[in-house]
């Protein structure tokens, strides 16, 4: 009996260490405003934009996407490209396809229906040129991480120089933000790095603000229509109990006059 006690009150504090670690976490992550939070919750389409521009010029050369489709740029509650852009993004990519009637793979460009380039034919050819670190595919990436899109937004923006003592191996970096504060990707953002085509200012903190976006709608595309159906149901349910409640006193009100 002491035994088991014992073994529960263990599980007990273990727990709870979890849980404040986990708080603690969170606590001490970069937290914004972020469009998409909340009952009405809506993704801008202008950061989105910008965001897939950031993905293609700066994460897409490691990080692949593979559950997207070029198609998927166009469709409603995403960025919103429309239909000729996305077709002229899609196109600009060149696509290994086939084979042909000669029996022989051709290279052709690409169409909507295709699924975004990968960066590497294979996984070992991802952690081969990554010093041994496979660069994790970024489709889910925001809703696969603990923390979401504030971690992701908080590991961009948190490469600093390591505390004294801190000593890194070859090729790891810093990262305040990090599992372990270690880290095997460079630090991706510098101001002014990309140029925006709407002429937002590319500000370290506005590209990681945009790219996290872009990473969000990809790992929940139809969050817009959850919400909105969400708010529908809480709407029908509020009605529902008004009706319920009226329906309840009149029945309660003949009782009550019987008695």
């Amino acid at each position: 009996m002491k035994k088991i006690i014992t073994i529960t009150y263990l599980i007990f504090l273990l727990s709870i260490g979890g849980y404040q670690v986990k708080a603690a976490e969170k606590t001490d992550l970069l937290k914004i405003d972020w469009s998409f939070k909340g009952l009405f919750g809506k993704f801008d389409r202008g950061s989105l934009q910008r965001g897939y521009q950031v993905y293609s010029e700066v994460c897409a050369g490691c990080h692949s996407m593979k559950y997207l489709s070029y198609r998927n740029l166009s469709e409603k509650g995403g960025p919103e490209f429309s239909f000729e852009q996305a077709k002229a993004i899609a196109a600009s990519f060149e696509v290994t396809d086939g084979p042909n009637a000669d029996g022989e793979m051709f290279a052709r460009a690409g169409k909507l229906s295709d699924k975004f380039i990968m960066p590497y034919e294979n996984e070992r050819a991802a952690q081969a040129a990554n010093g041994g670190a496979y660069p994790p595919d970024m489709s889910v990436l925001a809703k696969a991480r603990s923390g979401g899109a504030d971690y992701l937004y908080s590991i961009l923006l948190g490469y600093e120089a390591p505390p004294s003592g801190t000593i890194l191996d070859e090729g790891v970096y810093y990262n305040k933000y990090m599992y372990g504060n270690n880290i095997k990707m460079a630090k991706p953002l510098e101001d002014g790095l990309v140029e925006y085509s709407d002429g937002t200012t590319a500000s370290e903190e506005q590209m990681a603000k945009d790219v996290v976006t872009f990473l969000m709608w990809a790992a929940e595309p139809h969050l817009e229509s959850r919400h909105q159906m969400g708010f529908k149901v809480i709407v029908y349910l509020i009605i529902l109990t008004i009706l319920v409640y009226f329906s309840m006193k009149k029945i309660w009100s003949r009782i009550e006059s019987e008695v």
